[in-house]
């Protein structure tokens, strides 16, 4: 009897051991991602489109999402107030898609900032934003923001969403070039952040900065 029970226990605890779980929650905030570059594998055991690699976490981008970093770290971002400096998500052609093959529950959560357009995340249960739809979050245009001390895409809010079933994909929508995600959490419906935003208050602050239309400037030219 004993034997069985020691048996049954081993078997319980392989089956622990063997069932994905997110023991603590997954953020990607897009630091080290080139600018401009397609994410692609950079958390998934591979690089971006410019050869640099981040944690591997099993997740992959389509080619669609893009990393992008603040204008006042060298990039060609027209952001600011990132809730990790400097660099965020964003798309110039349809939609980011982001798929975690092991699948996560409970729900999860990001930052955004967009300043005339709103959009949608979709969260599906198959890759590829295919299969049930197990939930949509509604993004809002925000307005233009304070910079820090540049950009005017700079007003972030929260976008959150708890669901039943396992999600293996997400589909970050939105107009092209006029809306960016940082901050992606996976199994908390509250965003982690290494740097807070400055509060929506001083949205006007900024109405005069140039290029405030695109998220994406181009470098200025000798």
């Amino acid at each position: 009897m004993n034997s069985l029970k020691s048996a049954a226990a081993t078997a319980s605890l392989f089956a622990a051991m063997a069932a994905p779980a997110l023991a603590d929650p997954i953020v990607l905030d897009f630091e080290g991602v080139g600018n401009q570059a397609s994410v692609n594998d950079f958390y998934n055991g591979g690089t971006d489109s410019a050869g640099h690699a981040g944690t591997d976490y099993g997740v992959h981008f389509n080619g669609n999402a893009l990393g992008i970093i603040d204008s006042d770290a060298g990039g060609t971002g027209n952001i600011g107030n990132e809730p990790s400096p400097s660099t965020v998500l964003f798309f110039l052609t349809g939609s980011a898609i982001l798929d975690y093959a092991p699948g996560f529950d409970t729900g999860f959560s990001f930052w955004y900032t967009t300043v005339d357009f709103g959009g949608t995340v979709k969260v599906y249960d198959g890759l590829g934003g295919t299969g049930n739809l197990l939930g949509s979050i509604a993004i809002n245009a925000l307005g233009t923001g304070p910079g820090d001390p540049n950009g005017a895409f700079s007003n972030w809010a929260i976008g959150s969403l708890g669901f039943a079933g396992i999600a293996k994909s997400i589909d970050f929508g939105g107009t092209v070039n006029q809306v960016a995600y940082d901050n992606i959490t996976f199994g908390a419906t509250t965003p982690i952040v290494t740097n807070v935003p400055e509060p929506s208050t001083y949205a006007m602050l900024a109405l005069g900065l140039a290029g405030v239309g695109v998220i994406s400037r181009r470098r200025k030219t000798r």
